[in-house]
């Protein structure tokens, strides 16, 4: 039997605390004028022109708009919206823009994501979320770092607000328009794998990572990579000027803000990850990222793909599956496995230190009070298999909505 999906039900009155306000102001995300716009006391997102839906959690893991362009890539061929992405998802995309511009030295590939990170559902055996409905998880054959993420992030579905959609004069930079009622439908593109062609053009790429995990005294970590992008103040999932292997400092074009405190820093850090107050926070990483300072070796190459985008026609990849009940198997409480699964959290990952300041009207709902939804799966479960007989969708109105936007 199918999971039931929640659709419109599972929005509720926006909760957003003066914490959290506090933390997007010292985070730069809101000095912009009019770069955020808080909801009143509507229960169901109606952003205002030149809006778009996001999620506190969403914006201090990385985003900010516009968006990258290998994001909306991912949007596109995975068939998703913004709001469908749990924290650790965006976290993990983060990370991987990241290591790919700062320590790689390449733009963010779309063939070197496809043999690391796969798609599956968000959901238990009776509902299927809508909000939070996609985890991004890990491959179990992958040589990937060890992220240590929270196994929920508590109450990020009522911390919502519109962002003001801003672009460089072109589609690519833009958001897909908000639909929250659009239902997640499971793609082939989810758990795609790159082809033999593509693993050979991007063995040097996996090969390196392994240095970057492995070598004796200048191992980089997936906690390293988090400091990084924080402490440089450049959101990884925004369209930049430059690429983070041409950044300049405090300088930078593309900061957001001066540089946070050592202390709000290393509380950020513990707020998005699974670290305790008793795990220490590095202050920079063991291996040296490229900079401006530190540029690329002479005739470094830059593999350049990036998931498919709209061009007026669908995308075979984008196909969906027909049968979409076998993925009421990956339950939204399921435990953190060993580094064997396919998801990124270890045993004996914390939830999210979650204590909030007061808050503004609307007032937050009482503490400690945790409802099922609030539960993010933090992608431990193993790749499903995929049902026989996929068949390609005549009409896609995601992709209608894409192209008129």
């Amino acid at each position: 039997m199918a999971a039931a999906d929640l659709g419109t039900a599972e929005w509720e009155r926006s909760k957003v605390t003066n914490q959290d306000l506090n933390l997007l102001k010292k985070l730069g995300i809101t000095t912009k004028p009019k770069a955020v716009c808080f909801p009143s006391e509507e229960s169901y997102p109606a952003p205002p022109m030149g809006y778009r839906v996001s999620f506190v959690d969403h914006l201090i893991r990385g985003l900010s708009t516009p968006i990258h362009p290998f994001l909306r890539g991912l949007l596109f061929v995975y068939g998703l919206q913004l709001h469908h992405l749990t924290p650790n998802s965006i976290l993990h995309i983060s990370i991987f823009i990241t290591l790919c511009e700062a320590f790689l030295g390449v733009s963010p590939n779309w063939a070197l994501w496809k043999r690391i990170f796969f798609c599956r559902r968000n959901g238990s055996p009776n509902v299927a979320y809508n909000i939070g409905g996609v985890v991004i998880s890990i491959r179990s054959t992958a040589n990937y770092f060890d992220v240590k993420l929270p196994d929920s992030v508590q109450g990020w579905r009522k911390r919502w607000l519109y962002i003001r959609e801003e672009n460089h004069g072109c589609a690519e930079d833009n958001i897909p328009p908000f639909d929250g009622a659009e239902k997640i439908l499971r793609r082939r593109s989810w758990d795609a794998e790159a082809t033999e062609e593509e693993r050979t053009s991007t063995e040097a790429l996996m090969t390196r990572i392994h240095e970057l995990q492995n070598t004796r005294g200048k191992e980089l970590s997936g906690i390293q990579i988090i400091v990084y992008f924080l402490k440089n103040r450049v959101q990884p999932l925004q369209a930049r000027k430059f690429p983070l292997w041409k950044y300049t400092g405090d300088e930078d074009v593309d900061r957001l803000s001066v540089d946070l405190e050592v202390k709000d820093l290393e509380k950020l850090v513990r707020k998005i990850t699974s670290l305790s107050k008793k795990d220490s926070i590095p202050s920079s990483c063991r291996v040296k990222p490229y900079s401006a300072t530190h540029a690329l070796p002479k005739n470094h190459p830059n593999l350049v793909s990036l998931p498919p985008l709209p061009e007026g026609g669908e995308v075979e990849e984008r196909t969906v599956i027909s049968n979409d009940n076998q993925e009421a198997s990956s339950f939204v409480n399921e435990p953190a496995d060993s580094r064997k699964s396919a998801g990124s959290a270890e045993k004996d990952a914390a939830s999210e230190d979650t204590t909030s300041a007061q808050s503004p009207p609307p007032a937050d709902s009482p503490k400690n009070k945790r409802k099922r939804g609030d539960v993010e799966d933090s992608g431990t479960s193993k790749p499903e298999e995929a049902a026989p007989l996929p068949q390609k969708a005549a009409y896609d109105p995601y992709l209608a909505s894409i192209i008129s936007s």
